[in-house]
């Protein structure tokens, strides 16, 4: 599952697996003022090893993962949490899972490698750009990965490190 810290204080938390093992549409919300926990609406798509991203704007930008048969997955949500809404999104450029999501200092969301078809790594990146609500692709790394993180230096670049590929 992912778990977003949202402007209100309150946790989105959303996707994941379920007791069975399979890729879940559940989302909810805690609130750590009450100590609650309450149901959101779920999304469209039941996914695990996805991103979510907190955009400028207080939504939220839930990215690819895995579903519930074991694929890599184009889809990608918008969650308003003014309205409790998911919205559907432009999807990804390519199918994926277990990639990063990293928020650039203009706004937009760096997303690199992770798990595509026939759950192979990818060295592909891609951009979203929330005020244009679409994706670009953006070149590659120079080895796949999947399982690695990626983190925004204090310059704007973005270090990817670790993970596993198949190279």
């Amino acid at each position: 599952h992912t778990a977003t810290l949202l402007p209100s204080g309150k946790v989105l938390v959303a996707g994941g697996i379920d007791a069975s093992g399979q890729a879940t549409l559940s989302a909810e919300i805690y609130d750590p003022g009450t100590d609650a926990w309450s149901s959101a609406e779920g999304l469209s798509a039941a996914r695990r090893s996805h991103t979510a991203t907190l955009l400028p704007s207080g939504k939220v930008l839930v990215a690819g993962g895995i579903n519930a048969s074991g694929q890599a997955i184009l889809s990608t949500a918008i969650y308003d949490p003014g309205t409790g809404v998911w919205s559907p999104a432009e999807g990804l450029s390519t199918a994926r899972g277990s990639h990063t999501a990293t928020l650039l200092v203009d706004g937009r969301v760096l997303v690199c490698g992770g798990l595509g078809g026939a759950l192979g790594s990818l060295s592909s990146i891609e951009v979203y750009d929330p005020v244009a609500a679409s994706w670009e692709e953006a070149g590659t790394m120079h080895r796949p990965r999947a399982g690695h993180t990626a983190t925004l230096l204090l310059d704007g670049r973005v270090l990817v490190a670790g993970g596993y590929g198949n190279s």
